[in-house]
């Protein structure tokens, strides 16, 4: 889920609400947001909560993602709470090839 949080707070213009199953999967899913920013010169200002993995925060300033464990997300809310937040369409159009269909392109 992605909120617009800017009318709201003065600090950053949107939150990216996401949960795993497992703290194993909260921090798997946290290192692949870095990952994924890194190619694009996108590094998290601050980073919190790997270590337990119940809530990873990454701070990117103009957005802050938020993992949760699934049981943590039910617990804190955070869509209730920033139900003023407006919430944006997300479409998934993130594609990275694997060696194989990128061989098969270059042939």
């Amino acid at each position: 889920m992605i909120l617009d949080v800017s009318r709201v707070l003065v600090i950053t213009d949107h939150f990216v609400i996401a949960s795993g199953n497992t703290e194993r999967q909260v921090r798997t899913l946290a290192s692949e947001v870095e990952r994924r920013l890194q190619p694009l010169g996108v590094r998290p200002a601050r980073r919190e909560g790997e270590r337990e993995g119940r809530w990873v925060v990454l701070d990117y300033v103009d957005f802050v993602v938020h993992i949760f464990h699934h049981e943590a997300r039910d617990y804190y809310e955070l869509e209730r709470l920033w139900s003023d937040a407006d919430e944006v369409p997300f479409e998934d159009d993130y594609f990275e090839p694997d060696d194989d269909s990128a061989a098969a392109q270059a042939t």
